[in-house]
């Protein structure tokens, strides 16, 4: 199962482009060459719907696709220390302005990289979720580039690091094979269903 009717609608480089929001918005963050791109590819079973860029720090924007019922809102990745002190600001502008507004926040799909413990930025980033109260899960990008005897360790790794954070849910994913990727679907239309219910109660 697959989104594949998603259509590329807009990107916003300041916040005061950001259009209204009027469906539930599940959101892709992670720092910059974590996959993000590749998952959103693999998920609507297109091979070129977000662009893949070869350069961490190129996708500036945050990019909004229509997918039926919901929105999928591709943020900018985070952590490229080569990126300009003006861009960073341009950048936290952005974030900030986003998440600061009123929207209708379905769920949030945080990439981590799995072969690596998560950075500072990581860790900031889930903090901020868990904090704000945010939904949200993390994908473990990159499985196919461990060992099947470097999963478990990893995760368990991965997890003594988030332990913080209660009840957090990980799901390994490779974009080559496309394990994972059932899963990840099935969590965001639960996500989408239960928003639009919990909607129509108001």
């Amino acid at each position: 199962m697959t989104f594949n009717s998603a259509e590329f609608e807009f990107a916003c480089g300041t916040s005061s482009q950001l259009p209204q929001s009027t469906k539930p918005e599940v959101i892709f963050s992670g720092k910059s060459n974590v996959g993000k791109s590749s998952l959103i590819n693999k998920l609507c079973g297109r091979k070129a719907l977000a662009r893949i860029s070869s350069k961490p720090g190129k996708t500036a924007t945050i990019n909004f696709f229509d997918v039926d019922n919901f929105h999928l809102v591709d943020l900018p990745g985070y952590g490229y220390a080569k990126v300009s002190k003006a861009e960073k600001q341009r950048w936290a502008e952005l974030m900030e302005g986003y998440f600061d507004q009123e929207r209708a926040f379905c769920l949030v799909v945080q990439l981590l990289d799995m072969r690596h413990k998560p950075t500072q930025d990581d860790i900031g980033m889930i903090s901020f979720l868990h904090n704000s109260g945010l939904p949200f899960i993390v994908v473990l990008t990159k499985l196919d580039k461990l060992k099947k005897s470097e999963v478990n360790k990893n995760l368990a790794m991965i997890g003594e690091t988030l332990k913080e954070f209660d009840d957090i849910r990980l799901f390994p994913f490779s974009a080559q094979t496309g394990e994972g990727a059932e899963s990840i679907i099935g969590v965001i239309n639960e996500s989408v269903e239960e928003y639009l219910k919990d909607s129509e109660e108001e």
